[in-house]
């Protein structure tokens, strides 16, 4: 009777006790025994998933470095190859070395080439610039293994021919080239090819000389200094610990020494500019050896030997040059005195002084800290005091004695005396003049130093900046190596480790994205029939 009763009471009453009609409530007031166990699913899968991604992030990373890289090291003979291209202004020169990386050994005997014209010949036609490369790419490959071209960095390093060039030429002619060096099929980036300035040469020859002379990587104050004498520019650099102008300031690292560098080049120094500004000097009237002789039209050349005749075309050197200093051409004279070629040459090398800005200006008006250590004088120093025979500590006033017997020297003796030299020949009164004037009248080199000495090579390693350079790369490279997985994940650019790493993010996107999932939405319904509560989803 009861039940009954009830059914009449739902029957009279179905829009309130209707039981399809279903009361939804919040998940937060359902039962524990209903709304704990979805939840805690969810925790748990996400911790899961965090736990599993972090892992493998950081298991497949080091088991890349374990499998693919360290292959490369694992062999205590395993040899590095390097290629630099030097572009120079009269010839474009490339050169292979090796690098054994566990005994850190350089072998800089695999060979070299040059090839005629330089780079700047190509301002005209800077798209036909990298057609001078193909001839040394294949020279390089004929000494790299083939199963190596791949892994071995070409670089390009342009000098001075290219630095005296407009910038959008360079820039075309690089263009040019770096389209030959990508298909070269050595490993090559577009930021490899580029036009290196004068202080970063002086900074690699002064690290190819202490390599060789085994001061690198040592005390800072044990090292040589380099000065070179190039054919356009003049090159200084030192260990120096006076306080720099930041332009003149280069700090390098090797093994764990630190070193600070003064470093320039000094533009128009160079030997045979040098020589083209002492024709200047003297057709200006800016410098003359005897005052009577300028009243009679008459000019002498100090540097020239007696006896020599002078290319009178070769001497009209400008187009605005007075007629007045052509007409003293005609009667130019060598005069052969080394004495006034040194001063004539001093000139020069100060000119501009009064402008110096400085505390000390020793070449013109550039800055330079006093010369501190020992020095090697390479290049034309090289070459002048073989030329006259000098031994390789020899002091300067001995250069200073031969170049005053050689000036002194009649013309026709000389000749005979060097039979296979022409015009260069007569080059070697200025020179060493010139040599002289540099590095005592205004380096402050004493006669009687024996901190200078000259040379090319020291023992079987040439004194190329080339080599430098390729020495800071592969040990820049051996730091990287020996830093620990960490350093040659970061700084790994394989393929296979950016997709590994692109994966790992991908993984780590997904979970994150779970993890924003919005919670399922319940329903709680009391179901009058069976006397209880029935828990459910709510369709999306």
């Amino acid at each position: 009777m009861r039940r009954s009763h009830a059914r009449t009471r739902i029957d009279s009453k179905p829009d309130k006790m209707d039981p399809i009609k279903l009361h939804i409530r919040p998940t937060a007031r359902s039962t524990n025994l209903f709304s704990r166990t979805p939840k805690n699913t969810k925790s748990n899968l996400l911790f899961t998933l965090t736990v599993a991604l972090t892992s493998a992030f950081f298991t497949i990373i080091p088991c890349y470095y374990l499998f693919f890289y360290t292959h490369k090291t694992a062999n205590p003979n395993s040899v590095k190859y390097g290629v630099v291209i030097d572009g120079g202004s009269t010839g474009t020169r490339i050169h292979v070395f090796s690098y054994r990386r566990e005994s850190n050994e350089f072998d800089f005997e695999l060979g070299n080439m040059r090839v005629n014209p330089g780079l700047s010949s190509y301002a005209e036609n800077p798209e036909f610039a990298g057609e001078s490369l193909k001839q040394l790419i294949d020279f390089g490959k004929g000494k790299v293994p083939a199963g190596l071209w791949d892994e071995t960095e070409i670089r390009l390093m342009a000098t001075a021919g290219l630095r005296l060039l407009d910038l959008k030429v360079q820039e075309k002619i690089l263009r040019a080239c770096r389209e030959v060096l990508r298909a070269s099929g050595f490993m090559f980036r577009d930021e490899w090819a580029t036009v290196i300035t004068g202080s970063d040469e002086g900074v690699y020859a002064w690290v190819v000389a202490n390599y060789a002379l085994g001061s690198l990587g040592g005390d800072p104050l044990k090292t040589t200094g380099i000065i070179e004498l190039g054919g356009a520019s003049a090159q200084v650099t030192f260990v120096s610990n006076e306080p720099m102008p930041p332009e003149f300031s280069r700090t390098i690292k090797f093994g764990n020494a630190t070193y600070n560098l003064y470093s320039h080049s000094f533009l128009h120094f160079g030997q045979n500019v040098a020589f083209e500004s002492l024709k200047e000097l003297i057709t200006s009237g800016g410098f003359n050896s005897a005052v009577g002789s300028l009243q009679k039209r008459v000019h002498i050349d100090p540097c020239s030997p007696k006896g020599y005749s002078h290319d009178m075309e070769s001497w009209k050197l400008s187009a605005d040059s007075s007629d007045e200093n052509n007409e003293y051409l005609s009667t130019l004279q060598a005069g052969g005195n080394f004495s006034e070629c040194r001063s004539a040459a001093l000139m020069l090398l100060q000119k501009g002084k009064d402008k110096c800005s400085y505390k000390s200006c020793y070449l013109g008006s550039t800055f330079m800290p006093k010369l501190q250590g020992t020095f090697l004088a390479t290049e034309n120093f090289f070459h002048t005091s073989k030329f006259f025979r000098l031994r390789e500590r020899a002091f300067l006033s001995d250069l200073l004695i031969a170049g005053e017997q050689f000036c002194g020297e009649d013309w026709s003796k000389l000749k005979n005396k060097y039979p296979s030299l022409d015009e260069d020949l007569m080059r070697y009164c200025f020179s060493s003049a010139y040599i002289v004037a540099l590095l005592h009248d205004s380096l402050g080199i004493a006669l009687d130093d024996e901190r200078i000495g000259y040379g090319n090579h020291v023992g079987n390693i040439p004194l190329d900046w080339a080599l430098g350079a390729f020495i800071l790369q592969s040990t820049s490279d051996l730091d990287v190596h020996n830093s620990g997985w960490i350093g040659t994940i970061i700084s790994d650019d394989s393929p296979t480790l950016l997709s590994l790493i692109a994966i790992s993010i991908l993984l780590m996107f997904i979970a994150w994205s779970v993890s924003k999932w919005r919670k399922p939405q319940l329903k709680t319904i009391y179901d009058l029939e069976k006397g209880r509560y029935i828990v459910s989803r709510v369709s999306r």
